[in-house]
């Protein structure tokens, strides 16, 4: 497996200097987000893009998959349809971008019912189910146009809470570019990571890891919470997968960029070495 950062765990966006830390603490690609900043910009051109591609390039590193900033303001299953039609534009964004850079994923919510913001109404399950199951199967063409698969982010939005229920989603878009992007830290809150790795297979495109306290919205760096790594790679390796592993994480309050990327550089080679 390939080790990578996201691009939310740089405290800047400057593509030189997140390609620089991410090379001196050894990670293998980005994960780059869509923004209003940075090199991934919701203005940029398909020549910006490719030169960013080279960039990535001429550090030995990869990029491999996309976020996007806005994804909690702009949901697939708003009550507003203006904007679920602003969500689906911005997917497509990150599919092209994606396509462009090498890309093969890009992270998306599937849908809110909750969200972690303030300042948004609850949504209907119903009809946060039949609106995201809606669009993405309108995007799963446009995903399978660009190369690019759309990969399903567990997220804490109180929204296809269970692995079979987010197995069985999927399976209803019907399409081999959705899939899910497991999120190891995330699923700690509402189940057991091994248990939703071995039910959703090779519906898995990508990993992020981060830590997690059981029961809580308290995240923290890899190792320091009560993730089961072992058994979450041990799924991992008894569905067959091998591609990327992401860190997602942030800094605690007097901690430095550098320190965080360091830590969980290390931390993540620890969890594979024992795995």
């Amino acid at each position: 497996m390939k080790k990578g950062i996201s691009a939310w765990s740089f405290a800047s966006r400057d593509a030189d200097e997140c390609l620089a830390l991410a090379k001196k603490y050894g990670y293998d690609g980005i994960e780059w987000a869509l923004s209003n900043e940075g090199p991934v910009r919701y203005d940029s051109t398909e020549e910006d893009i490719k030169a960013l591609r080279e960039k990535v390039a001429s550090y030995g590193l990869e990029t491999y998959s996309m976020a996007w900033d806005h994804c909690w303001e702009n949901s697939l299953t708003d009550p507003d349809p203006e904007v679920r039609k602003r969500a689906e534009e911005a997917v497509k964004k990150q599919l092209q971008f994606a396509a462009w850079l090498g890309c093969d994923t890009i992270l998306v919510l599937p849908g809110i019912v909750e969200n972690i913001r303030p300042g948004f109404d609850v949504v209907p399950y119903a009809d946060a189910y039949d609106r995201a199951l809606s669009a993405l199967k309108r995007l799963a063409k446009f995903a399978e146009e660009c190369g690019v698969v759309i990969g399903l982010e567990n997220v804490a939005s109180k929204f296809l809470l269970s692995p079979i229920e987010l197995r069985d989603f999927i399976d209803k878009v019907g399409s081999p570019f959705v899939k899910s992007y497991f999120d190891i830290g995330n699923v700690l809150q509402v189940g057991y990571p091994d248990h939703w790795i071995d039910i959703l297979g090779d519906r898995i495109a990508k990993v992020h890891i981060k830590d997690f306290f059981k029961n809580t919205a308290v995240q923290t760096h890899v190792g320091l919470g009560e993730v089961d790594y072992k058994a979450a790679l041990g799924a991992l390796d008894r569905i067959g997968y091998d591609g990327w592993v992401t860190a997602e994480v942030f800094p605690n309050e007097g901690e430095t960029n550098e320190y965080v990327l360091e830590f969980n550089s290390a931390a993540v080679d620890r969890v594979f070495s024992e795995k």
